[in-house]
């Protein structure tokens, strides 16, 4: 717990002392351009969040009336992780350095930048639960869970907001 909690210090650390940059593009867009394209890659990531939830059930047997399933389902889970987690990375990569950990502008943006730092860190967690082995069962579809909540918190407080033509709708 202790990487992951560095994970996450560690990008606050950064995101608050770094001087943002809306200069800083992403794949030739800058400023309110990115916007788009940012949130159509939250929303691939959100749907392979919603297919690991899925793999993850299934692998442990938890889906009604299915049975749990064979070790190739755990090769595709752990390969849409991969691929969820690298649709992450230019995002984050222009949210960190375009605009760094913002919490003095108002709820959404200070939500959005604590959670966008918070995801690696349990992303870190994540991956050292099933590496070690050594957590209690609990753990590990803890940290699933977790994962799959901040991107769906990070999704509704970033893409949505944009397809909601810059508005939050009420939960």
């Amino acid at each position: 717990m202790g990487a992951a909690t560095a994970v996450t210090a560690g990008l606050y650390a950064f995101g608050t002392q770094h001087v943002p940059d809306s200069s800083v593009g992403l794949f030739g867009s800058t400023g309110a351009d990115t916007l788009p394209l940012k949130s159509w890659l939250a929303t691939g990531v959100l749907a392979l969040a919603g297919v690991q939830l899925g793999l993850a059930l299934w692998m442990y047997g938890r889906l009604p009336r299915v049975r749990a399933s064979g070790p190739r389902i755990r090769s595709i889970h752990r390969a849409v992780g991969v691929g969820a987690i690298l649709l992450t990375l230019p995002i984050a990569y222009h949210c960190v350095l375009a605009y760094g950990v913002q919490t003095h502008i108002d709820t959404r943006i200070e939500v959005h930048s604590l959670l966008g730092c918070f995801l690696y860190g349990a992303f870190a967690a994540k991956v050292l639960i099933v590496r070690t082995r050594r957590f209690p069962d609990w753990t590990l579809p803890l940290a699933g869970g977790t994962l799959v909540v901040l991107v769906a918190i990070l999704w509704y407080t970033s893409a949505l907001w944009y397809f909601d033509d810059f508005s939050l709708p009420a939960l």
